[in-house]
């Protein structure tokens, strides 16, 4: 069985590989994702257009997270002094590796720089989630709870900003929208989710309320040999028995 692309392997617009291409980089990007994070690729295009801010010596072509956020903050003084500016949002998702992010990044540098527009370039309303990707996949194939937490929040970005608070509200939401998926799923493949319930299940459904415990134990002159069965007690599918337990009687050891 094959499954979809992977959207780390997403591809871009036509006219953004050959304008690639036409840079003849030290590295060509293979993996746009990957590649694309530390911002070393990007300040490498940028210096076939403005050789004198941006230096490519000047960049690490590191993969920690210290390296890629130093990178980006000494791209964005660059382009503050020649008044261009890529969106915040795009840059901070690229560095973590988000799906889509690198994508849309390369695409608002190649209209930056040559001031062509793209018509289906991403807008930015992108979630930078693998949702899309997840609903390409057959059902049995998508991602549980964990897997979806793991997808969509990365390591650096709880290493990029450690406070729990906040990465508990990131959890909440990746979950809230993984189960709003499943509840979905369930309304447009019932069939798929139909099992024998289990015991937990029809004792929940059938426990007989306390009132009328006490309403059936009355009815039986509240004796506790008697069983409270079907026809005392309507509705009720499991019968009670009050055992009574005798204590046997302990001599003292000591004289008196």
């Amino acid at each position: 069985m094959s499954y979809p692309q992977s959207p780390r392997k997403a591809g871009m617009p036509r006219e953004v590989l050959k304008w690639l291409q036409s840079l003849e980089l030290s590295v060509y990007p293979k993996n746009v994702r990957r590649d694309f994070s530390n911002g070393f690729l990007v300040a490498e295009i940028l210096s076939r257009y403005y050789p004198q801010d941006f230096p490519v010596h000047a960049y690490d072509n590191g993969t920690s997270l210290a390296s890629k956020q130093r990178n980006w903050r000494q791209i964005e003084r660059s382009l503050q002094k020649q008044n261009l500016h890529l969106m915040k949002d795009v840059i901070d998702r690229s560095i973590h590796c988000k799906p889509g992010a690198a994508e849309l990044l390369v695409q608002e540098v190649y209209t930056l720089l040559t001031n062509q527009s793209i018509r289906d370039v991403q807008g930015p309303q992108s979630d930078f989630t693998d949702e899309e990707y997840q609903e390409l996949l057959p059902a049995v194939a998508r991602s549980t709870a964990s897997r979806a937490i793991k997808n969509n929040l990365r390591i650096t970005e709880i290493m990029a900003e450690p406070d729990i608070s906040t990465n508990q509200r990131k959890t909440e939401a990746i979950l809230h929208r993984h189960l709003e998926h499943k509840a979905a799923e369930r309304v447009n493949n019932p069939g798929r989710f139909k099992g024998r319930p289990n015991l937990g299940r029809l004792a929940s459904k059938n426990l007989v309320p306390s009132g009328r415990r006490d309403e059936c134990f009355a009815k039986s002159g509240g004796t506790t040999s008697k069983l409270c069965s079907s026809s005392t007690c309507r509705g009720a599918a499991v019968s009670f028995k009050e055992i009574k337990v005798h204590q046997p009687v302990r001599h003292s050891l000591i004289n008196n």
